[in-house]
């Protein structure tokens, strides 16, 4: 992508109405633009991350089995009066009526829907487990939303929803999914730790809330030190294996939210306890039969039984991530992208636009990392070379390549990595070699 021609509207001051980094980054990055409290626009750079951050997110569920559909946000209010639900969510709920009078809803969850459709279609124990999952718009009418994209009205979710014939089987897709997520945020360069949550409107006896510890958090947490230096996955099984043991042992390391802390009955002593804030960015929970029953969603047994069946319920803030990602990554500078999820892999400085040989290099450079499958932010705009320097910094490209007349006369270009800062002078094929390896 050239920058002379991409939409990224970057801004020099820092947003008055802004209180957190990701906030502030994301605002001065031409990623984001409020529309309305709570609610914003997905510029191109921003959504370029976003759906990086999405595909990682449908590659690891696909992995743990689940299956992907799309479900509607407008939902009927009947669905939500039959788990009983309706009456009981609050005014974070946004009802809506139609024009035929019909109570209708934005959905914050769904929970509800995903019943509906599995009684329609699933009537034996032969078709489960099922995992359906599906990654949507969702609406909360928060009473204060803050914080950007952080606690918004309007967020991108990945809702997973599993389907069992008895608890045992609950219980492994349950421990399925808590490994899926331990791995998703793993390849989003994040240290997500599993804490026992409660289950809140949800429902149910099982939860665990995946907090990523930052200073700006909106709760406090609290873990032993021991997870500050543990590589969770580095023995971590295969979907197909035993999955107790590794929840288990995972879940044995003391770590709890606010609500399940009992600091009188803690069993971890003072020296060895972290206290923390933390951002949840998932939310995993076991449900049982709270919605199955009352919505009659039941299959026929071995014996031909009517069984009730058993259900989870996975959400990952897919747009939440973003946030969390870069409040964990950043200087002084910018926002810091792990490779994974970064708008471009390289950044390509041309310090001189208009010197034949310097476009020269530069175009051919372009030609090649784009042949070699990598996203290329070539910054052939006229501008000073400090201000393309501090805009490749701000938005976080991992690595910046930087060409000019004085280096090309001397046989070289100069190749930073963004995360430490390092720079070094390579021959252009040199850099090439590198950054295609």
């Amino acid at each position: 992508m050239r920058l002379s021609s991409f939409f990224m509207p970057t801004l020099k001051e820092t947003p008055t109405e802004a209180q957190i980094v990701s906030h502030r980054l994301m605002l001065r990055a031409g990623m984001i633009r409020q529309t309305s409290a709570g609610i914003y626009a997905w510029l191109p750079l921003g959504h370029r991350v976003l759906k990086k951050i999405e595909q990682i997110v449908r590659e690891e569920q696909n992995a743990a089995g689940a299956q992907e559909l799309l479900m509607p946000t407008i939902q009927s209010a009947d669905l939500w009066r039959e788990s009983g639900r309706y009456d009981d969510y609050g005014k974070e709920m946004l009802r809506i009526t139609d024009r035929h009078d019909r109570d209708m809803l934005f959905g914050p969850t769904n929970e509800e829907m995903i019943t509906d459709i599995f009684r329609t279609f699933v009537k034996s124990y032969r078709q489960l487990p099922l995992n359906l999952y599906h990654i949507q718009w969702k609406f909360r009418d928060e009473i204060r939303p803050r914080f950007g994209i952080m606690r918004g009205r309007e967020f991108l979710m990945k809702d997973a929803y599993s389907f069992d014939i008895d608890p045992a089987s609950a219980r492994r897709s349950y421990q399925k999914m808590f490994l899926a997520y331990l791995r998703t945020f793993a390849r989003l360069g994040l240290k997500a730790i599993p804490m026992r949550a409660d289950t809140g409107p949800i429902g149910g006896d099982l939860s665990h809330e995946f907090i990523i510890l930052a200073e700006t958090g909106e709760s406090g947490v609290f873990c032993h030190k021991d997870w500050m230096d543990l590589d969770v996955l580095k023995n971590a099984p295969g979907f197909d294996d035993d999955l107790q043991p590794f929840f288990d042992a995972t879940t044995a390391i003391y770590a709890a939210t606010d609500e399940k802390h009992d600091a009188a009955n803690c069993p971890v002593g003072e020296a060895d306890l972290v206290s923390a804030r933390g951002i949840e960015v998932g939310h995993i929970f076991n449900f049982g039969t709270k919605y199955s029953k009352p919505m009659n969603a039941v299959v026929a047994g071995p014996n031909g039984e009517s069984i009730p069946v058993e259900m989870g319920s996975y959400g990952i803030g897919v747009s939440r991530l973003m946030g969390a990602i870069i409040e964990a990554s950043h200087d002084d500078n910018g926002i810091i992208w792990p490779d994974s999820v970064a708008p471009f892999n390289v950044g390509l400085i041309n310090l001189k636009v208009g010197d034949s040989e310097t476009d020269r290099v530069c175009l051919d450079l372009y030609g090649k990392l784009q042949a070699a499958g990598l996203d290329v932010a070539y910054d052939d705009r006229d501008e000073r070379p400090g201000a393309k320097f501090a805009d490749m910094d701000l938005i976080g490209v991992p690595w910046q390549l930087v060409v000019g007349p004085r280096g090309l006369k001397s046989g070289v270009v100069e190749l930073k990595r963004r995360a430490t800062g390092v720079k070094e002078e390579l021959s252009v094929d040199a850099a090439l070699a590198k950054l295609t390896a």
